[in-house]
């Protein structure tokens, strides 16, 4: 009964699908590996890891389609996700729920479909992997075995993506591996009444960078901030990627005066010289200051120096205030 009604939580799948914080993400091998595996296996020209957002489905991995994804009304797995077991399609154009689909009439000339759902250990379905053949066909049991079981390791690696506590982009820790630190540094606290710091940072404007320039010069200017502010921080010292453009700084026995010493040396830092060469581009951040008290939780430290980056945000950007 609770596995149905997780099939009906639409709101529950969205934020199962986005904790996984996958979606726009660059190709990755274990993935890879996977679809170019079914696509051998079940002697299929196409195969596909498909994940379902709110209005589109994208592909982490695919072979035999050159899209990175297609509007969710077409998707033929929108359809697989909303069950528990595999959807087998023999003809495409002989079942009335595609035989319309521009997928079916246009170039991509599906036919057979096998889809088996991406069900996430808390039961709900994010996606599919999915083999896709132009001709008709009557996928197998066995074959459908197969892709149950490539299914499986397909969710094993998001959930290893998703525990892994370093940003594959910058080298920061995770969120997930930042706010363990973070809970080390309360528990330390506790013990030892020593007081600590955490810094958010979020670079100014982010969004129109990518809009102007394109997703590798966004992950440019991120790479390179992650370069300076690292530079400048203690060893001890936790540089964590929230998400994102934001980021945040654990400063182990500094007080806030201290704290806003150094996030104003990363500002200035940052504001000087371009990040990114060519093409020329400099870029700003703002920051939010917040100080350790000895009943703050990890979500509660990050909140007041969410709400202090918010501020710095809202008086002006290429600032810092504190909590």
């Amino acid at each position: 009964m609770v596995d149905e009604l997780k099939l009906a939580d639409e709101q529950g799948r969205l934020a199962a699908l986005h904790r996984y914080e996958v979606l726009d993400s660059a190709e990755e091998e274990p993935f890879d590996r996977i679809t170019k595996l079914v696509q051998l296996v079940l002697d299929v020209p196409i195969a596909v890891v498909s994940l379902v957002d709110a209005d589109r489905q994208w592909f982490k991995s695919c072979v035999g389609i050159a899209v990175p994804g297609t509007p969710r009304n077409e998707a033929f797995c929108d359809y697989t996700i909303r069950t528990r077991e595999p959807m087998n399609i023999p003809d495409a154009t002989l079942d009335s729920r595609f035989a319309e689909n521009p997928l079916v009439t246009g170039a991509l000339h599906i036919r057979s479909y096998l889809g088996v759902p991406l069900s996430t250990p808390d039961g709900y379905n994010i996606g599919s992997l999915c083999a896709i053949d132009t001709r008709p066909r009557e996928f197998t049991a066995e074959q459908t075995a197969v892709l149950t079981s490539f299914a499986s390791l397909v969710v094993d690696e998001l959930e290893l993506r998703r525990i892994a506590q370093t940003d594959h982009l910058t080298g920061a820790a995770t969120r997930r591996g930042f706010a363990l630190e973070l809970d080390k540094e309360i528990a330390r606290t506790r013990r030892s009444g020593r007081t600590s710091s955490l810094v958010l940072l979020d670079v100014d404007h982010f969004k129109s960078v990518n809009d102007t320039y394109g997703h590798p010069v966004g992950d440019s200017v991120l790479r390179n901030l992650a370069g300076c502010v690292k530079m400048l921080l203690r060893e001890g010292d936790v540089f964590g990627r929230i998400g994102g453009e934001e980021f945040g700084i654990l400063l182990p026995g500094a007080d806030v005066a201290e704290a806003f010493e150094c996030a104003e040396r990363i500002r200035e830092a940052v504001a000087e010289k371009p990040l990114v060469q060519e093409p020329e581009l400099s870029a700003t951040i703002s920051l939010g200051v917040s100080a350790q008290s000895l009943r703050m939780t990890s979500d509660e430290w990050m909140f007041g120096a969410d709400g202090a980056l918010y501020e710095a945000k809202r008086t002006g950007r290429n600032r810092t205030c504190i909590a």
